[in-house]
């Protein structure tokens, strides 16, 4: 191994060391008090619950860890947006549970809270999963109400997203294990089957105490919403568990009763792990994101046997479009190539912009991955279009349209890798999170924005410098180069990937090695909506 290869491996790997220490801190939630206060009521937290529900010897993935990230800091934080959501195997079939964190807030809804559930269900509507929820929440956040309440993405949402997969025929089970207050208390009653535990669990509109204010009834809170009243008397619930455990193996059991599902027919053959090595990945990626990279690397450690049938080769050189197999699936796959590449018809062009000929060619693999309803992969390390009088003469806008239009209206799942940039008009042609990836998530290396840091603080530098001088202000060079400083540092925060990942512009922030797991637990997700539209891109400018 060569000495950029060595320093390359020490900083990714470095990168990665800090997203596990960040992740154990969130994994505590509300912190080691709030969770010992928890336990002596004698329930588990929400990730105990979640671990013993699912399937031990199977591999799960966690939707948001990092929602609410370094977000909300003056009401104390919220780790995870206080609720966990998890892709697991409950009895053999595939669900997303999600589980309030009584630890954080008493596990009161933020907005991000909500948005974070939305998400869930957006993701068991798109692939038709059972959803499991948790439900160990005070309600909506007061103060912050009018951030979550009354928008068409708000707490009500959720409610209409219930009826919604009821009607679509997904199951949800709900289990009561802690408090379900306020118009949360829908939440389990529109599920198709709800459990609530005894003595921990209750669910009321409004508890003892605005009873009390409202009509003058003196009344606690189990005998208003305990288990024993909403199973013996109101009917409310549908089953009663002795303890968290019990209420968890009673999910286990109404899971494994359910039927199969029909399948939308991705093709799969036995999975194979990758012929070179996964661990080269941290020696491949570049330790600046202005340096050069051959993507085909990345590639080779992602698919299996290292194998993959490269589409048009050597036409549109720095997007590169093969079939491959990830963890036995087929797929398509979309990367934007990092090394300097020499076109015969366009002469030298530089690694992570997208030309003409380049948004051609990947218009029309996946245009033939939907004719052959195979998954699409992009890996973004993309600067943007490429720019200029040659570009803006050759078409490249309308070349850009097509792409975007083939992304757009791509009716096969579509998973998107953030691996380096997602700069600008980019990040949308590589199917960025407004373009409806069944799961988009992000290595530690990711940076997404409008454009690249340098170029932006410069840019942003010369209209502050404006905005002085009409003031009558004279700018030194010491004072612009701490300006500059200031600018870069602030866009720089921005980019980050956990940035994103704490307002679920991605849906996580991974270790490179488990992007296989990621695809191939996606791509199962997907196998349980078939394909109900033919793909039909639409008006496209020859």
């Amino acid at each position: 191994m060569d000495l950029q290869f060595n320093q390359r491996e020490d900083k990714n790997k470095l990168q990665v060391s800090d997203l596990k220490k960040k992740l154990a801190q969130i994994y505590l939630g509300g912190g080691k008090k709030k969770i010992e206060k928890h336990k002596e009521s004698g329930k588990m937290t929400a990730r105990e619950r979640i671990d013993y529900l699912l399937d031990k010897d199977r591999p799960s993935v966690e939707i948001g860890a990092f929602a609410g990230y370094e977000m909300y800091e003056d009401e104390g934080g919220c780790p995870a947006g206080g609720v966990v959501v998890v892709i697991g195997y409950v009895s053999g079939k595939q669900c997303i549970v999600v589980a309030n964190d009584a630890t954080v807030k008493a596990g009161a809804w933020f907005p991000i809270s909500g948005k974070k559930n939305l998400r869930a269900q957006e993701i068991a509507i798109e692939n038709r999963l059972p959803i499991i929820y948790l439900v160990d929440s005070a309600g909506v956040y007061l103060p912050m109400q009018a951030e979550i309440f009354p928008d068409k993405e708000h707490f009500g949402r959720i409610f209409r997203n219930n009826a919604v997969m009821s009607s679509m025929g997904i199951t949800q089970i709900a289990a009561v294990m802690g408090s379900c207050v306020a118009g949360g208390a829908y939440l389990p009653i529109m599920s198709d089957e709800a459990l609530i535990v005894d003595k921990t669990g209750s669910i009321f509109l409004a508890g003892s105490y605005l009873v009390k204010a409202a009509i003058g009834e003196d009344i606690d809170n189990e005998t208003l919403g305990g288990a024993t009243t909403h199973c013996e008397i109101s009917g409310v619930t549908d089953y009663k568990a002795k303890n968290d455990q019990d209420a968890l193996d009673k999910i286990r059991s109404i899971v494994d009763k359910i039927g199969d599902f029909d399948k939308a027919g991705y093709n799969r053959s036995t999975p194979a792990p990758p012929a070179e090595d996964e661990d080269e990945i941290y020696g491949i990626l570049p330790v600046s994101r202005a340096e050069q990279y051959d993507m085909h690397d990345i590639i080779k450690r992602l698919v299996d046997h290292s194998e993959y049938e490269e589409y048009k080769e050597g036409y549109g050189k720095t997007i590169i479009c093969c079939y491959a197999r990830i963890d036995g699936w087929a797929v398509g796959i979309v990367a934007n190539q990092r090394k300097v590449v020499k076109s015969k018809k366009e002469g030298m062009q530089f690694g992570g912009v997208i030309y003409s000929d380049s948004a051609d060619k990947a218009t029309r693999f996946i245009a033939n991955c939907n004719q052959k309803k195979i998954p699409l992969v992009f890996l973004q390390d993309v600067t943007g279009f490429m720019v200029g009088s040659k570009s803006e003469h050759g078409g490249i806008i309308k070349d850009g349209a097509k792409m975007v239009n083939a992304v757009s209206n791509s009716v096969v799942p579509k998973f998107t890798v953030v691996i380096g940039n997602s700069y600008g008009a980019g990040n949308y042609a590589m199917c960025g999170k407004a373009y409806d990836p069944r799961l988009i998530f992000a290595w530690p290396s990711a940076r997404l924005a409008v454009m690249g840091g340098e170029q932006a603080a410069k840019v942003l530098l010369q209209i502050e410098e404006a905005s002085l001088k009409k003031k009558g202000e004279v700018i030194d060079e010491k004072a612009k180069k701490d300006l500059l400083t200031k600018i870069e540092e602030r866009y720089d925060r921005q980019t980050s990937p956990y940035y994103a990942a704490a307002r679920l512009w991605t849906d996580a922030v991974i270790d490179p090695k488990d992007t296989r797991k990621w695809i191939s637990m996606g791509i199962e997700a997907a196998n349980h909506s078939p394909i109900e539209k033919s793909y039909n891109p639409g008006v496209i400018q020859v």
